[in-house]
């Protein structure tokens, strides 16, 4: 079969020995394609006797032309994190529940593939987040996000007080359980939860939404994604406030801690079907009605 993925890399749900079927069948198929195959070092971990080629995450973005993503979409979020720099495209077969991002079931999987390998896709580029901790100065932590980066509160039933800055203007002071800054894939997660829009994913635009806001006049607000966000731990008492990635990379905070949040200058290349349609998947995932005939 002719086709510009070359080299494949799979990469599996981190700890879950279930998808051991899926991904045998999916490299053997691979396989059977005459594919140079790559397993992730920690997904070979958790399925053994694979008899596949292995290497790190680093290694497998260097190597391969395309990562298959096997899990749910918290799966999907830590692989996008770790090859968006690498520039190699993604494509996802959803083990999970809700599915928005892992977007292939495991009954179909075989057949999107071979649609995929032959050409037929639909490619998507989709934007990450980038955020900074500056204390006393210096850059203390730095992270990626694919949905969201959260200022919140962890350990305590408190609020805390926080700054915000959209291109360096003050916006105001709040006290909340938090904000989430995302990004449009992340508008259907966290933020949506939160009370914030629905961002398509096409959309160049980041919305900041509160969490449990102290003034209920307090509502999201959706800037462009060029712009730099800026909030300032002002009150935390017992250092009780974090800033999360994607709800899996998590840094404790301290009053006058800044956070730098911006739109990273590498996005990720989803890769769905064909016929991909978001707004048919808004309409499963979050049950709204069908077209009336």
């Amino acid at each position: 079969m002719s086709t510009e993925f070359k080299t494949i890399g799979l990469i599996g749900k981190y700890g879950d020995p279930s998808i051991a079927p899926t991904l045998t069948s999916m490299a053997a198929f691979l396989k059977g394609q005459r594919l140079e195959v790559w397993l992730d070092d920690e997904t070979a971990h958790t399925v053994p006797n694979h008899g596949l080629n292995t290497c790190s995450r680093a290694q497998l973005g260097e190597r391969c032309d395309l990562a298959v993503v096997i899990g749910g979409d918290g799966t999907l979020l830590n692989a996008a994190r770790s090859l968006a720099d690498a520039g190699i495209p993604v494509v996802a077969i959803n083990l999970g529940r809700l599915g928005f991002l892992a977007d292939i079931s495991p009954d179909t999987m075989l057949d999107v593939m071979k649609e995929i390998l032959a050409g037929h896709y639909s490619p998507e580029e989709r934007f990450l987040l980038h955020a900074k901790i500056i204390r006393d100065g210096r850059i203390l932590h730095e992270s990626d996000a694919f949905n969201e980066v959260v200022v919140h509160k962890w350990n305590m039933p408190r609020m805390i007080e926080f700054e915000t800055h959209i291109n360096g203007r003050f916006v105001d002071v709040q006290r909340s359980d938090g904000i989430i800054v995302c990004t449009p894939t992340g508008s259907t997660a966290y933020a949506l939860s939160g009370g914030g829009p629905i961002l398509v994913p096409p959309l160049n635009a980041i919305a900041l939404v509160p969490i449990c806001p102290h003034t209920l006049s307090n509502r999201p607000i959706v800037v462009g994604a060029d712009s730099q966000i800026g909030i300032i731990v002002r009150d935390c008492k017992h250092n009780h406030a974090q800033m999360t990635c994607d709800g899996q990379n998590n840094f404790d905070l301290r009053v006058n801690d800044q956070i730098l949040i911006g739109k990273k200058d590498r996005t990720i290349r989803l890769i769905h079907p064909a016929n991909h349609d978001y707004f048919q998947i808004l309409r499963a995932k979050l049950r709204w009605g069908s077209k009336q005939e």
